[in-house]
């Protein structure tokens, strides 16, 4: 499957939906460092994160998330866990999913009436198309600091995509 396209300049408010399993690790992190740097350039968006599963629907995010985003001077705290819809198909411009399983996921959820472009999140940055951002849940604090690198790093790609 090809990488999805970043459009140069998006005619309606971007809305990036951030995907990885359980909507407590990869994703919040994505959708904290994506709000920031949105912010940082002025760049009107909606973001959110969900799980492909619905293992943590309603729980914060993972306490090790939350520090990491907390290092970066971002509060994920107040983000709850939740599971993706059919109507986040309609409703975002964009689906990225964190890893090619929950990508798989995701397009076999797809209504046949979906708009939004769905992804890996990492194909926004030139040289890591088709990575994974692997998952920390099992690992210790620095695996939470590796996927910050990937998802800010991608999330600087988004923003710049988006206001070119």
């Amino acid at each position: 499957m090809a990488p999805v396209q970043y459009p140069m300049r998006m005619i309606q408010r971007p809305a990036v939906l951030f995907v990885c399993l359980g909507n407590i690790c990869r994703s919040p992190l994505a959708e904290g460092a994506f709000r920031r740097r949105a912010a940082e350039v002025g760049l009107c968006v909606d973001a959110d994160s969900a799980g492909t599963a619905d293992y943590h629907v309603g729980s914060p995010p993972d306490p090790r998330s939350i520090a990491e985003a907390q290092r970066h001077g971002i509060d994920i705290s107040g983000y709850k866990g939740r599971q993706l819809q059919i109507r986040d198909f309609l409703r975002f411009t964009h689906i990225l999913a964190l890893d090619h399983s929950n990508l798989a996921n995701i397009q076999a959820l797809a209504p046949p009436d979906a708009t939004a472009r769905v992804g890996l999140l990492m194909d926004a940055v030139p040289g890591r198309e088709g990575a994974a951002v692997a998952d920390p849940y099992y690992g210790g604090e620095e695996n939470f600091a590796d996927t910050w690198e990937d998802v800010d790093l991608a999330a600087q790609a988004l923003v710049a995509a988006f206001t070119e």
